[in-house]
Parts: structure tokens; C-alpha cells; sequence
């Protein structure tokens, strides 16, 4: 996107709304991905000689009046902008603007998003994408790359070992990106489709793979049409690139099942290990499943000779709209939190997931290590909680979701998550039992065939560490926050 005159970009999660009042996009308009800040969105960019006025929140009517004057010499000035960058015109990154949302952090792995068209192939090039770099660099930068996300083979861990593994076995290998259910995934295929299919076709070509899939939830529509649309302009790939579909269930994400949904199998279980999909996974083939954030961060490694050391993840909850921010690994919970609008007082964070762990600190750092050893998940989300939540409620409503949703292959799973929804249920009728819930989740933890079973417990065990206090005060028949004890009695 160079020229003589100015560029307008245009990001949004409905372009197709941002742009209802313009008649057709006029040269030098271009409509680029999310940059993951919703609440700024419609954002419209004006960029002229290294410089950006931007402009958050737009009516339909106002990206109109905003592409009509782009060619006026005040457009990238600040004279109604909310903010303005100077930056260098050759950039291939957005430049970040002090805007709620944006400011946090850094731009890395979500370089591309806000800024360059999803599926432009002469954008990413321009990035310095589509190299095709050896099998020992691949390599080299595995070993310090850590798989991110549950729906990852490798969730924190080094890849490389399992990339070796995979080389080493006979029969072609698939490498499975595995985009299902998560915002931060499905930003970055709806965004920088081309930042994870470098990724992949690295890792394609270190591990000889013939086949690529990429695998989304059936809700995530205008990622998989973006990254469709990526994958069939990829320039020369190592292996033929698939998009998948698969249903919209937060099991549906777990790595043998994402598998399941791929073979087109209707009921999704589990798969035991050993054989690990290493060995025997799509229609018994070696694969490798990792994450659309694992890929984009190996790709970004793999162009700068260094990992960029940070995490992509997103912020939810009770905040004004969900924010998707990268953050260095050293940076604290406290600035995911401060990333977002929140609607009310912090009280606590559901950190890691659907079953992260609960929290009311904000001191740990993001890094895998120090998350693990506060009982956190490394999901890449962060699920606020205001001062109106009652954590038992929520811990209450997190434990029925894992009774409805699990596979049911496995009986510590199946059985365990009802029995902890029943047991969260009679605190109620006064009958708390913490060492019961605490040996139940013990045993699902330690006897469960995957992920999901393993991890169900964990908010419940969480809160009851950092909220003891209001358990207690539910078996009494009150709730500190006001909000539950009604509610609940007539559900």
C-alpha cells in the first residue's frame, strides 16, 4: 500500500456496515482486519508521509466523510482525530496510537492486524513474509518456542522435540493449525492469516508434511473465509492447505478431538495415549497440532532470528468490549486488566480459559512458569470479574458447563464434573464440604485421559483458596455480593 497520496485503512469486525454509506471504495481505501481493540472499531486510518490520524468509533456516515476528504492535506493532521503517529512510511506494522486498547503492550505477532490487508499477498511480502527458511533454522527456533493454548500439542512446551519426533516416523505428516474457539486465534486467522500459514508451511517443510489443515469453529464465519481466501493465494506451498470446520463446542478444541472433527467424526471423544497424535493422528498419519498464536509467533522468530518473547491473549468479561493485546512475558496480569474498559471495580480474574484459575492478584507475570505455580492457565485469556460477581456463582456455573459439555469417554471426567456441580449446588442448602470438593478435583485432575478433565476443577479450587470467605458465607444463606442466592434457588 504505497503511493504518492494518502492511504485509509479501515478496521473493522463488520466492514461491510463500516462501509453501508460509501459507495465504492475509492483508490487508496482499503479495508484491513481487526486490530483486536473492538471498542474502537470502526477505526479509520488516514495516512499521509509517515503520518496516521486516527479515528475510533466511526459511524458508517463518518468513514464516508473520512474517505471523501483523504486526498484534503489535512487528513493525517490531528484536527479531529483521536490520535496521530509519525512513523516510518515504509512500515509494515501499525504504528501504535495511545488509544485504549492499543497502547498496552507491543505489536509483534499482532503486526498485521489493523494494518495490512488480511489477503494481500503483496502486502505480506512487503512484511518480508513467505520466506522458506531450512529445516535447522525451524528447528533452532523451536527449541525456545513454547506451544500456546490448550487446543496446542505442545501447551507449554517446546516444540521442537515433538517436530523431531514427527521427522523421525514413518508415513506423510499433517500439520493441523488448530483456530477453534478462541478470540485471540480467531483474530489472528481473521487478520494475519498469512502470518500463521508461514508458520505452518515452516513447519510443513521441516517435518515433510504433504498436508496442511486448518481447523476453525463453525461460528468463527469470517475467520475461515478470510484464511480460506489466504490459503488459496498462498504462493507455492509446501503441501496442499485445507480449511475445516468443526462444531462450535469448547471440547471441539481439545487437540485429538479437533482430529475427530476433522475425520468427520460426528461424536468427539478423546483419544487415549499413547499413541499420541505425534504417532498416529489424522487417519493415522503423524500430525502436528498447534495453534493459529504458536504459528504466527514462529513465523515472526523465524523473520527476526530472535522470539519475540511476548503473549497474545485476550481480555473479557466484565469489561466494555473484549480487547486482544500482546504483552512480553515479564509483563503482570495488572496490565492485561488495565488493557480493558472495565464496568466496574476489579475483584478477581478467571485466568486461562474456560477452567483457569481464579484470582484476586495481579502481580504474576505472564510467563508459563510463574502462571503455573499460582494454579493459572496459559490459555491466553483473561476473564475479568467485577465487584458484583459472586465468585460462587460463577465457580457454580463454570463446573455445570464442564458436567454438560465433557466427551464422556473417561469416568473421572463424566462423573467427576457432575458430582463437583452437585456438590457447589447443596452450598446453598448449607452443606459446604471443602475437603470433598477438594479430593474430587484431586482425583479428576490426576486421572482424567485429557485436558478437560484435568482442568474442569480448577476454578472451583481457585476461588476457594482466594474466596473462602464467601463460600462460607453461602452454606449461611448470604451472598457478600448481593447478586446470586435468588437467582440460583429459581434456576
Amino acid at each position: 500500500m504505497t503511493g504518492d497520496g494518502p492511504t485509509v485503512r479501515i478496521s473493522a469486525t463488520d466492514p461491510e456496515r463500516a462501509l453501508s454509506e460509501t459507495n465504492a471504495a475509492p483508490d487508496g481505501v482499503f479495508v484491513v482486519g481487526s486490530t483486536g481493540a473492538q471498542a474502537l472499531e470502526p477505526l479509520v486510518a488516514v495516512t499521509r508521509e509517515g503520518r496516521t490520524a486516527f479515528h475510533a468509533r466511526c459511524s458508517p456516515e463518518r468513514v464516508a466523510e473520512l474517505c471523501a476528504r483523504a486526498d484534503s492535506p489535512e487528513a493525517a493532521q490531528s484536527g479531529g482525530s483521536d490520535a496521530v503517529v509519525d512513523h516510518d512510511p515504509e512500515t509494515a506494522r501499525l504504528p501504535v496510537p495511545e488509544l485504549p486498547g492499543l497502547g498496552a503492550g507491543e505489536r509483534t505477532v499482532l503486526g498485521a492486524c489493523g494494518w495490512r490487508r488480511p489477503t494481500s499477498v503483496a502486502d505480506h511480502e512487503a512484511a518480508g513474509g513467505f520466506g522458506a527458511p531450512g529445516p535447522t533454522a525451524v528447528l533452532e527456533a523451536g527449541e525456545s518456542l513454547r506451544g500456546r493454548g490448550w487446543g496446542d500439542l505442545c501447551q507449554d512446551e517446546s516444540v521442537a522435540d515433538t517436530w523431531e519426533a514427527v521427522r523421525d516416523t514413518d508415513g506423510d505428516a499433517a500439520v493441523v493449525v488448530n483456530g477453534h474457539g478462541t478470540a485471540s486465534d480467531a483474530l489472528l486467522l481473521a487478520s494475519a492469516p498469512f502470518e500463521v500459514l508461514d508458520g505452518a508451511a515452516a513447519v510443513a517443510r521441516t517435518v515433510d508434511a504433504d498436508r496442511i489443515v486448518v481447523y476453525a469453529s463453525d461460528d468463527d464465519e469470517h475467520a475461515v473465509e478470510t484464511v480460506r481466501e489466504a490459503a488459496e493465494t498462498y504462493p507455492e506451498p509446501p503441501a496442499a492447505i485445507d480449511v475445516v470446520t468443526g462444531p462450535a463446542e469448547y471440547r471441539a478444541a481439545e487437540p485429538t478431538m479437533s482430529i475427530e472433527a476433522i475425520e468427520g467424526n460426528h461424536r468427539l471423544e478423546a483419544r487415549l495415549r499413547p499413541p499420541g497424535p505425534e504417532e498416529a493422528g489424522l487417519h493415522g498419519r503423524p500430525t502436528l497440532v498447534h495453534t493459529p498464536r504458536t504459528l504466527a509467533h514462529l513465523a515472526v522468530a523465524l523473520r527476526r532470528d530472535e522470539s519475540p518473547g511476548t503473549r497474545v491473549l485476550t481480555v473479557a468479561g466484565d469489561v466494555a468490549a473484549p480487547v486482544t493485546v500482546e504483552l512480553s512475558e515479564t509483563a503482570t496480569l495488572s496490565e492485561a486488566v488495565d488493557a480493558a474498559d472495565l464496568t466496574g471495580d476489579f475483584k478477581a480474574a478467571c485466568v486461562g480459559g474456560q477452567f483457569g484459575g481464579v484470582t484476586r492478584e495481579t502481580d504474576v507475570t505472564l510467563d508459563p512458569a510463574a502462571l503455573a505455580d499460582a494454579d493459572l492457565g496459559t490459555e491466553g485469556s483473561v476473564r475479568v470479574l467485577a465487584d458484583d460477581r459472586c465468585i460462587v456463582e460463577f465457580v457454580g456455573r463454570q463446573a455445570r458447563f464442564a458436567s454438560e459439555e465433557n466427551c464422556g469417554r473417561c469416568v473421572p471426567c463424566r462423573e467427576g464434573t457432575t458430582q463437583l456441580a452437585e456438590l457447589l449446588r447443596d452450598i446453598y442448602g448449607g452443606d459446604y464440604d471443602r475437603d470433598g470438593i477438594e479430593e474430587l478435583i484431586r482425583v479428576m485432575d490426576t486421572s482424567s485421559i485429557c485436558a478437560f478433565g484435568v482442568r474442569a476443577g480448577r476454578p472451583t479450587r481457585t476461588a476457594m483458596s482466594a474466596f473462602g470467605s464467601e463460600f462460607e458465607a453461602h452454606a449461611d444463606g448470604r451472598c457478600p455480593a448481593g447478586s446470586c442466592i435468588e437467582a440460583l434457588e429459581a434456576s
